[in-house]
């Protein structure tokens, strides 16, 4: 798969950021391996979740997820929705689906977060896009709870996303995916 440098997820998190470039690149999927040993004896748990912030601080998206889901779910710590949110959106923008799912089901409950169907919308589709398949139900239960002129923001949000996305893979370098 060629890498861009364009975000694929670019915009799908925060539409008052304006649709720009976002270093880096994204595959449009992301292997879901296991990077973060955060089911640890109480006493080894501080160790070990400093080495996986660090992971993931150093760009590791699946630790990034890791870290989201140990703070969302409350079962080896009290819940921590913020701190949730921001490792779901570190890995969200590096185009992890399953972040991408969780961050749209926060978005949509207004979990940490003002509830907000027209992003919990978008970010359901990437997920999609990215290979997340339950994200399409839950993106169909969001739009169903959406205002026309809503589902049209949102569409035209995820219609740049892509045109963006086919531009930048159409220039990039010699490998001309969509060339004759």
């Amino acid at each position: 798969m060629i890498r861009t440098g364009r975000s694929l997820a670019l915009g799908c998190l925060l539409l008052l950021t304006p649709l720009s470039s976002f270093a880096g690149g994204n595959s449009l999927l992301i292997p879901a391996t296991s990077r973060c040993a955060l089911n640890m004896p109480p006493e080894e748990m501080p160790e070990a979740l400093r080495a996986c912030e660090q992971t993931a601080r150093d760009g590791d998206v699946q630790a990034a997820y890791e870290l989201g889901e140990y703070y969302y779910d409350g079962r080896r710590t009290p819940r921590d929705l913020p701190k949730a949110l921001h490792w779901f959106e570190q890995a969200s923008l590096q185009g992890h689906a399953l972040a991408q799912h969780r961050l749209g089901v926060m978005f949509f409950r207004g979990e940490g977060v003002p509830a907000n169907n027209v992003q919990a919308y978008i970010v359901l589709k990437m997920s999609a896009v990215n290979g997340e398949e339950e994200a399409l139900d839950t993106a169909d239960r969001v739009s169903s709870q959406m205002r026309r002129d809503e589902l049209e923001i949102a569409t035209q949000v995820l219609g740049q996303i892509f045109r963006d996305y086919l531009m930048d893979l159409q220039t990039a370098g010699e490998n001309k995916p969509f060339s004759p």
